[in-house]
């Protein structure tokens, strides 16, 4: 079974990367921020409503400080005060100014929740659709995995930060800076004896943030461990009961977790530590301001309401200054994740083009490979294609045989454009395949592989996805055509019976027919057919074949198979191998050619000649111990 790497799995599972603050990753944050503009009034009217909402906050300390002195005013007066003065005006000021905030704090918070969430679909919607148009050599360097974190958690992580933690920040620092003004004017001194027990308490808050941060990613790390043993367990179960492993996955796990444990507790007593020290700092330091105050009170230079509004004050000024270094971390993986995403945008795809009207409704088929070369982009050492050159005839069925590895899949994926050619150039109706639209040429093709994907729909939905708005009559026809009809209408909810994950649901053959009835659907003028029926049983093949006499019928088809029952059905064989084209012929010719590459190959496969096989050089095929009915083109020796 794989096993992952430690780096790899970070990319999954772990924190988003904190990047420090710079002008790059600004600038970078502040061009995504232009998704909030289509609804700039209902963020600007909710900034508007936080602003309101940390005045009335501000203000809730002063009156609290006048209901206190009323209080006692009112005990030593002996007569009634001013409404404004009194506890029952300033309590019911209290209520109204309550409710107010209330209010606002509603408004804002349905506001940044709407905006969030609609400025989150436009960019999800946004990034999707650049990362499907992405070309293949993008897809291969990267895993799904990362790909879906960046569009989940990235996105996500991005938005939040703008309509929340940002707004948050906002209200933090209102009630910090408005917190220290207020008190300074209540008492001086009382300010500086507050000020002063501070930094002490921020200091050690920091250090414990790093522990406990170190930690949590370290915890992350060892789920992340006990969770691929999991992953790889469950997809490998066949593997696991057959090598009757499941003791040895089990201590696996085992260890896993009490790694995982040891990595938690040691964060529970961090965590615990920390707790205690905030208990113990912030109720002595509201102690020593406390018992400065009374004094203070007891000497006739403060009175008892000031002392009440200065400690709801300091409450404020610590909860605000509390929460800084929480959002500071929150805004650096904010800026990590933005330069994730930024990087996915700044990708090209493929073609950034509108839909061109097309320059010929449906190509005649032919096909020229004009001495193509080429290497893939994450292997520029290793020579794929060297020389590539043959061509098919309009409506012909041309066939690519050769050992594994010879470049035969890749031929395919340049004719359909995933890749372009290093050197050389394909034709297609005379014309260079690179001066097609992708839209158009690709609409001209159609692909029937050996690893069907299916996805999580109906069969009715993957048959229509080769012509999505297909009807139901043209969805059954090209089923019936792909003999598929009877088996589909054997389940109990016919067309609309769902695949299952990856298709599931449906064996080899049906899923081979299926794909045939999507490419039947499709119509295409060019067909390509990837071992298409390499790993079925002889009677699913049968089927198949049939369903693909007819696909290919009137079609330019180019076949990739080891079976010969396919491969003699051919116009015409073309070999390859080790990146070029040996060899081309129909069967017959091939199989008549003293030394030939396919005459070879053939002779180990069926043992022709009854003779000995011939030495196997370390680039020639492998040959089956035993002749079968069904014989298959050997591949290239492990």
């Amino acid at each position: 079974m794989p096993r992952h790497s430690r780096h790899a799995r970070h990319e999954d599972n772990e924190e988003l990367p904190a990047v420090p603050l710079s002008r790059a990753s600004l600038r970078e944050t502040v061009q995504l921020a232009r998704y909030l503009l289509p609804y700039g009034f209902k963020f600007v009217a909710a900034l508007v409503a936080l602003l309101l909402s940390s005045l009335c906050g501000l203000a809730f300390p002063y009156l609290v400080g006048r209901l206190v002195n009323s209080a006692i005013n009112h005990q030593n007066a002996g007569a009634p005060l001013p409404w404004h003065e009194n506890v029952n005006g300033i309590a019911l000021a209290l209520v109204v100014l309550l409710a107010v905030q209330a209010a606002l704090s509603y408004v804002q918070s349905l506001w940044f929740v709407e905006v969030s969430e609609r400025s989150l679909a436009d960019l999800r919607r946004d990034t999707y659709a650049r990362l499907i148009r992405l070309p293949m050599a993008f897809h291969v360097r990267r895993r799904v995995g990362e790909l879906a974190s960046r569009l989940a958690a990235d996105l996500t992580q991005i938005l939040d930060t703008i309509v929340s933690a940002v707004p948050q920040l906002l209200h933090q620092l209102i009630v910090f800076a408005g917190g220290i003004a207020l008190i300074a004017l209540t008492s001086p001194r009382l300010t500086l004896v507050m000020l002063a027990a501070f930094p002490a308490l921020i200091a050690l808050a920091v250090f414990f943030g790093r522990a406990l941060r170190r930690n949590a990613r370290e915890a992350t790390d060892r789920l992340a461990d006990s969770n691929v043993i999991i992953e790889e367990t469950l997809q490998g179960v066949a593997s696991v009961k057959a090598f009757t492993n499941e003791m040895h996955e089990e201590q696996r796990y085992r260890t896993s977790l009490v790694a995982y444990l040891a990595v938690v507790v040691r964060g529970a007593r961090y965590r615990g530590a920390f707790s205690s020290f905030v208990i113990f700092a912030l109720f002595g330091a509201a102690v020593l301001v406390l018992w400065y105050g009374s004094r203070l009170v007891a000497g006739g230079t403060l009175s008892a309401g000031e002392l009440m509004s200065f400690m709801i004050y300091t409450l404020f000024v610590a909860g605000a200054m509390g929460s800084f270094a929480h959002l500071y971390s929150q805004l650096q993986r904010t800026f990590g994740a933005t330069h994730r995403v930024r990087e996915l945008l700044q990708e090209e795809p493929e073609s950034s083009e509108p839909a061109p009207e097309p320059s010929v409704k449906r190509v005649r088929g032919e096909i020229v490979y004009d001495h193509v070369a080429f290497r893939y982009p994450s292997r520029p050492e290793v020579p794929v294609l060297r020389d590539i050159a043959f061509t098919i005839e309009p409506g012909q069925r041309i066939a690519l045989v050769g050992p594994s590895g010879a470049g035969k899949s890749t031929i395919a994926s340049l004719l359909m454009r995933f890749y372009e050619p290093e050197s050389g150039r394909i034709l297609i109706d005379g014309r260079d395949a690179r001066d097609y639209g992708l839209r158009e040429l690709r609409g001209q093709m159609a692909i029937v592989p050996q690893d069907v994907l299916l996805f999580g729909g109906t069969i009715a939905d993957n048959i229509a996805y080769g012509r999505p708005g297909a009807g139901e009559a043209e969805i059954v026809e090209a089923a019936r055509q792909a003999n598929a009809d009877e088996f589909i209408r054997s389940f109990p909810d016919g067309y609309q019976t769902r695949v299952g994950e990856r298709g599931v649901q449906l064996s080899g053959g049906q899923r081979q027919r299926v794909a045939i009835a999507r490419a039947i659907l499709r119509d295409p003028a060019i067909l390509i057919l990837d071992e298409a029926t390499s790993s079925l049983d002889s009677a699913s093949e049968s089927l198949v074949l049939q369903a693909l006499d007819r696909l290919m019928e009137g079609r330019t088809s180019l076949i990739i198979a080891h079976r010969l029952s396919t491969v003699r059905r051919a116009d015409r064989i073309v070999v390859i191998k080790e990146g070029c084209t040996v060899e081309s012929g129909t069967h017959d010719e091939l199989v008549q050619r003293d030394g030939g590459v396919y005459r070879t190959l053939s002779q180990l496969q069926l043992d022709l000649t009854g003779s000995p096989a011939p030495e196997i050089k370390e680039n020639d095929a492998w040959p089956q111990p035993h002749p079968s009915p069904d014989p298959v083109l050997p591949l290239r020796r492990p």
